[in-house]
């Protein structure tokens, strides 16, 4: 099966979080992650909205935007001789139609000019570890509640499969490069 590129059909951009931003982003993580926490027994309403408080930074926190709304956040800081990507929202109704990707890309654009490695933790079960995955990071450990990625500079670092599973030079069948 092949991939499906989605390209992100909205102007956007990523500005500096200010500290005016914080409530909007805990309403936007408590309304993005309540599926998921509850699906795991997790959700705590006013918890939700308190880690975000308690760990917002506006130095390391960028907002996306549309039309100059708030569409969604990610933060990237300095963790452990690594990048700790962190907080990635997107409003439901942006989700799945490539903002995402493009949020990310261009995230990891930076950190891969920096030679960073990214490391980042997703609920278990949550559609966000599809994207995540596509983008290169790969899982180095999981309990109950989280799995823990990372994505070296560049990606991976492995050949690509051929269409007969083993490793070599990756076929197109539009016939392009």
């Amino acid at each position: 099966m092949q991939g499906v590129l989605v390209v992100c059909p909205v102007d956007w951009t990523l500005r500096s979080a200010v500290s005016s931003d914080v409530e909007a982003v805990a309403e936007l993580r408590a309304t993005v992650m309540r599926a998921d926490l509850e699906r795991l027994g997790r959700y705590d309403e006013h918890r939700v909205r308190q880690r975000l408080r308690d760990s917002f930074s506006t130095r390391h926190t960028s907002i996306v935007e549309i039309d100059r709304e708030l569409v969604g956040c990610v933060t990237v800081r300095p963790s452990e001789g690594r990048q700790l990507l962190e907080h990635f929202y997107l409003a439901p109704h942006h989700q799945g139609r490539g903002l995402g990707s493009a949020v990310l890309r261009t995230v990891l654009e930076r950190t891969d000019a920096q030679g960073a490695t990214v490391r980042l933790n997703v609920l278990q079960g949550s559609a966000a570890r599809r994207l995540y995955e596509r983008h290169g990071f790969v899982v180095e450990e999981q309990d109950p509640i989280d799995v823990f990625m990372a994505r070296p500079p560049g990606g991976l670092l492995r050949p690509p499969v051929t269409r007969w599973g083993a490793p070599g030079r990756a076929e197109s069948s539009s016939g392009a490069s």
